[in-house]
């Protein structure tokens, strides 16, 4: 099929990066809606000028395009969707909620639109944009709206699966740990480099290089092969020294108590039995 014309509802950071990276692949961005208020105002007109498109409010959006693609938070969308409803003219309707589904837009399937949940797998802050080459995209929905956005998703570099809606929310979580609670876990290991006696930006220098060897190992071997430490050699005294040293940092300790547990549930490693009742003593 052509190319369908886009209009972004919501100028955050999802929205910004989803339109740049749509116009950058050939796709025509007729509008930026934003609300109603003077900082989102100049964060839509910024966005529309850089992609060539008009900026408008919700309450006087044109959509005057094929598909209207809602990137605004998730307890925003249905809100969203019956207030454009009343606008809507176009044949299909996304928004990118990782663990809402297609549903949040029904306003807009009664109004005669197309619609699906469509969610890239990838961490958007503030000020980058990064590249979805190879990024997943979770996707479900009416029928013609999940080909249309499998179709985009595939020209945007991106790599389009069928999530089904029941599995969302666990499909969420499982996002979660790939990327918030990542940040969260390295935030504890700079917590515990103070303990050594490091800053955190000294921490955070220093663990990169460890860091990125061990993706590297994760995504060749698997998590079995890619684990070293105490854990593989079954050393009881050195994680007592462990839980010792972090007897001052609660949360950290905590952390360290919960993924230690986690690497030893059902394993055979060596002493397996004396680190479990450890870690939980």
């Amino acid at each position: 099929m052509d190319k369908p014309t886009i209009a972004i509802v919501g100028p955050g950071r999802l929205g910004s990066a989803l339109a740049k990276e749509l116009f950058r692949a050939g796709y025509v961005i007729r509008e930026i809606v934003s609300r109603d208020n003077p900082a989102s105002r100049r964060k839509a007109s910024a966005l529309a000028k850089s992609v060539r498109a008009h900026a408008g409010t919700v309450n006087a959006a044109r959509l005057e395009a094929d598909l209207v693609w809602f990137c605004v938070p998730d307890r925003e969308i249905a809100k969203a969707a019956g207030t454009l409803a009343k606008f809507w003219r176009g044949n299909f309707a996304f928004h990118s909620s990782g663990a809402l589904t297609s549903d949040e837009l029904a306003p807009l399937r009664r109004a005669g639109a197309s619609t699906a949940s469509v969610h890239p797998l990838m961490t958007f802050v503030r000020d980058t944009s990064p590249s979805l080459k190879g990024v997943p995209f979770a996707i479900e929905g009416d029928v013609a709206a999940v080909k249309a956005a499998r179709e985009i998703a595939r020209k945007l570099g991106g790599a389009p699966f069928s999530i089904r809606k029941q599995n969302k929310v666990a499909y969420h979580a499982w996002g979660a740990f790939t990327s918030p609670l990542l940040i969260a876990l390295f935030a504890a290991a700079e917590e515990v480099a103070g303990l050594a006696g490091l800053s955190a930006a000294e921490a955070r220098k220093k663990m990169l290089p460890i860091i990125r060897q061990t993706i590297t190992n994760y995504a060749a071997l698997g998590p079995e092969k890619a684990l070293t430490g105490p854990l593989v050699r079954g050393d009881v005294e050195i994680v007592r020294k462990h839980l010792r040293a972090l007897g001052n940092t609660s949360e950290a300790l905590s952390v360290y108590r919960a993924l230690n547990d986690s690497v030893l549930a059902g394993s055979r490693m060596r002493d397996a039995k004396n680190l479990r009742k450890l870690l939980r003593s």
